[in-house]
């Protein structure tokens, strides 16, 4: 009977534990999220940067972003071709100032 009464105290544990490892996760993501966000921000602010002195024109610029790109891959594995790093330069046109995006992912 008191091993019965032991092993109730732990099951009464164990979502109180549970709760908040599951806590700490959702935190744990959120950061990494927050994280690869204000990447993708920089790298978006880059490029445009680069278009407004003249270095991303027409054809030159698309060949530019696409080495760029095709390095990436290699390095960093998939999420950075040609098309995930336009919609990066979109983003940050959109966003212009990183406290904005900061306090809309709070």
């Amino acid at each position: 009977m008191n091993e019965i009464t032991h092993l109730e105290q732990w099951d009464d544990l164990y979502p109180r534990i549970r709760d908040i490892l599951s806590e700490a996760r959702r935190q744990d993501m959120r950061a990494v999220n927050i994280a690869m966000v204000t990447a993708y921000w920089g790298v978006g602010r880059i490029i445009v940067e680069e278009e407004q002195r003249g270095a991303l024109r027409a054809e030159y610029g698309k060949r530019q972003l696409e080495e760029i790109a095709m390095r990436l891959s290699k390095e960093f594995g998939k999420g950075f071709d040609y098309t995930n790093l336009w919609r990066m330069r979109i983003f940050y046109i959109a966003y212009p100032i990183i406290d904005a995006v900061r306090r809309k992912l709070s």
